[in-house]
């Protein structure tokens, strides 16, 4: 198989996600997120990683960045920690989920600039919470694979609506 045909899905799935999170980015900010909120996505995002046996430290952020509510499991990796409130800065600052700065990152060439940008940790796992029309927030996972991390904070952001 050519390198051309592997080269254009990749390319392909990098601009959809990159679209995807470039409407996200016109979300405007609202009120930050409350702590009863925080904890009900922290809460479904650490039930989602109790049915995957995977040890994980949960974070959730208000639309400046400043920890809400943090919680992590027994046993989970103590550089989690670190990174799941980092995930979640990352989305919250730039309104889109971690995962579209891996896949930038991923695609190599000018994606490499992301890794030049402050604050913003290219790993699967932060993703902005959304209510009513509004950002308040954001959720990051850490502690597993990236795509595990992702499938919680996903499940965590979920709730809130």
């Amino acid at each position: 198989m050519s390198l051309r045909l592997i080269k254009f899905p990749v390319v392909l799935i990098a601009v959809l996600c990159t679209m995807s999170a470039l409407a996200q980015a016109h979300i405007p900010y609202g009120l930050p997120v409350s702590v009863e909120n925080a904890k009900k996505a922290a809460a479904v995002a650490l039930e989602e990683a109790r049915k995957g046996t995977w040890k994980m430290a949960v974070a959730v952020v208000d639309t400046g960045g400043v920890l809400v509510y943090y919680e992590k499991m027994d046993n989970t990796q103590i550089g989690s920690a670190d990174i799941a409130i980092e995930k979640a800065r990352t989305a919250v600052r730039f309104k889109r989920p971690s995962k579209t700065f891996q896949d930038l990152v991923a695609g190599g060439g000018a994606g490499l600039r992301i890794l030049g940008l402050p604050g913003a940790v290219p790993i699967e796992g932060g993703i902005p919470l959304i209510m009513d029309g509004k950002i308040v927030g954001a959720i990051g996972v850490s502690g597993d694979s990236a795509d595990h991390d992702g499938i919680c904070a996903q499940a965590g952001a979920g709730t809130l609506k």
